[in-house]
C-alpha cells in the first residue's frame, strides 16, 4: 500500500515502536524510513499527540496499528492526518467468529471483576480481546517476570506481549524518547482468554495472580 500510493526514497513513515518488527521492515521495503512515534497507555497504539509531534516536511505517511483487539483512536489519528496531509494506514486484524469474540469478552469480564494485584485492560466498546493484557505493578521488568515466572509454576500459561520495543533492536535502534512504549514492554503481561478456556481455568488463573498480588510492589 506504501508503494502503491508512492512512498519511497526520502519519505518518513511514522510507525509504533511497541510491537513487532514487521510495519517498520515494510517502510523499509518500500524505500522509506521508519520513525518511531509513543503509544496511549491504554490502548497500546499510536498516541495521536505524539504522531503530531514528530510530524516533518518529510513525512508521508502513519500506519496505525491495533493492539490486542482494542481498536486505536482513528478519530484523533485522523484529525492529525489531515492536518497535515498525510496518508493514513489501518494493520487490518483477521476475520474471527461472532462465538469466540463474545466468549472471550465474557472471560474478560470475569476477570476484571475479580483479579487483584495487577491492572487490566479498560473495557471499550469493540474490544474483541485477542489478547488479554495486565499491568504488573513494580520496579519494572524484573517483577513483571517473576511473577510471570510464578504464575506459570502454578501451571497458568502466560506470556510477554513486547520483549523488546522494534526502536530497541539493532537494526532499528533510534535514541528517542518513548516512556509509554518503554513502561509497557516492561509492565505487561498477557494472560489466556480463549473462548476454549474453561470456567475451571479461569479460576485457577485468579487464584494463581492474585496470591501474588501483594508480592511486587513498589519498593520505597
Amino acid at each position: 500500500m506504501l508503494k502503491a500510493a508512492g512512498v519511497g526514497l526520502g519519505d518518513e513513515v511514522i510507525v509504533p515502536a511497541y510491537g513487532n518488527a514487521d510495519v517498520a521492515e515494510d517502510v523499509v521495503l518500500a524505500g522509506a524510513l521508519p520513525v518511531f512515534a509513543d503509544i496511549d497507555p491504554l490502548t497500546y497504539c499510536l498516541d495521536a499527540r505524539a504522531v503530531d509531534a514528530v510530524v516533518s516536511s518529510r513525512t508521508a505517511a502513519v500506519v496505525v496499528v491495533h493492539r490486542f483487539g482494542r481498536p486505536a483512536d482513528m478519530g484523533q489519528l485522523g484529525a492529525v492526518g489531515r492536518r497535515h496531509g498525510l496518508l493514513l494506514l489501518e494493520q487490518a486484524e483477521g476475520d474471527e467468529a461472532y462465538g469466540e469474540v463474545t466468549r472471550r469478552r465474557a472471560h474478560a469480564a470475569y476477570l476484571d471483576a475479580r483479579l487483584s494485584g495487577v491492572t487490566t485492560p479498560e473495557p471499550v466498546r469493540g474490544h474483541t480481546y485477542e489478547e488479554y493484557v495486565v499491568r504488573v505493578p513494580g520496579n519494572g521488568r524484573p517483577d513483571r517476570d517473576a511473577f510471570a515466572r510464578a504464575v506459570r509454576s502454578k501451571g497458568v500459561d502466560c506470556r510477554v506481549p513486547v520483549k523488546t520495543p522494534v526502536h530497541r533492536l539493532p537494526q532499528f535502534r533510534r535514541d528517542v524518547l518513548l516512556p509509554e512504549t518503554e513502561r509497557a514492554a516492561d509492565e505487561t503481561l498477557a494472560l489466556p482468554v480463549q473462548g476454549s478456556k474453561s470456567r475451571r481455568e479461569l479460576q485457577r488463573l485468579v487464584s494463581a495472580c492474585n496470591a501474588l498480588g501483594g508480592l511486587l510492589q513498589p519498593a520505597f
